[in-house]
């Protein structure tokens, strides 16, 4: 099933095969057509790949983002390209140079050099009623970052989560780690949706969720 599809968003064929893409400038070496629009490469971002296995984030087209995890930019540079202002947090500083690049051509797009474990170092920048959270971090405690960054969601906007078992215990079983994250997230979330990507990245989980009105984060 396909998810319904903002404007921005759309299948076009590449190497003879229907992909998801956005039209803009290419960020990671993807092919482009003739009309500029650049295929989304669901084995290297979470996000494509959620939308390849029919999972509906919901997205409207120029939503107000606030991107955990951006990287080099390869996923948030598609967001961008479709959504409104769209905020990427990246903790390392090389990934960020290569960000800032991707920016270049997206004057939508706002690289913050910054830890998505402490909203309150970029609070002072980041609009608050965002639309979405879209998180995909590699570092323990995925949960507490959703929740501490449920600030900037709007009352009826959504957290789209990747969340990766490997980054909270190398050892456990997957399926378990999976349902204490999710366990977690209840403090602060309702959530709508969740399947596991397997076929395009192991190990990891795609969460939906919306804030819950009485949850709070920590």
């Amino acid at each position: 099933m396909t998810p319904d599809l903002p404007p921005g968003i759309a299948r076009r064929r590449f190497d003879g095969r229907e992909r998801f893409a956005t039209r803009g400038e290419p960020a990671y070496g993807e092919p482009r057509d003739d009309e500029g629009w650049r295929a989304w490469d669901a084995s290297r971002s979470k996000l494509g790949a959620m939308l390849e296995l029919g999972i509906d984030p919901g997205f409207d087209g120029d939503d107000g983002v606030l991107y955990l995890g951006a990287a080099s930019g390869t996923t948030v540079s598609h967001v961008a390209d479709f959504a409104g202002p769209t905020y990427a947090v990246e903790f390392a500083p090389r990934p960020t140079r290569d960000l800032i690049g991707v920016a270049d051509s997206r004057p939508n797009l706002f690289p913050l050099l910054k830890d998505a474990r402490a909203p309150e170092t970029y609070a002072h920048v980041v609009e608050a009623g965002l639309d979405y959270v879209v998180q995909d971090v590699a570092t323990r405690g995925q949960a507490t970052v959703a929740l501490r960054n449920r600030r900037f969601l709007a009352p009826d906007g959504r957290l789209v989560a990747a969340i990766k078992a490997r980054s909270e215990d190398v050892l456990a079983d997957p399926a378990d780690v999976f349902a204490d994250v999710l366990d977690d997230l209840r403090e602060g979330y309702a959530i709508s949706e969740s399947r596991r990507l397997d076929r395009f990245h192991d190990d990891h989980l795609a969460v939906v969720a919306e804030p819950r009105p009485d949850g709070e984060g920590p």
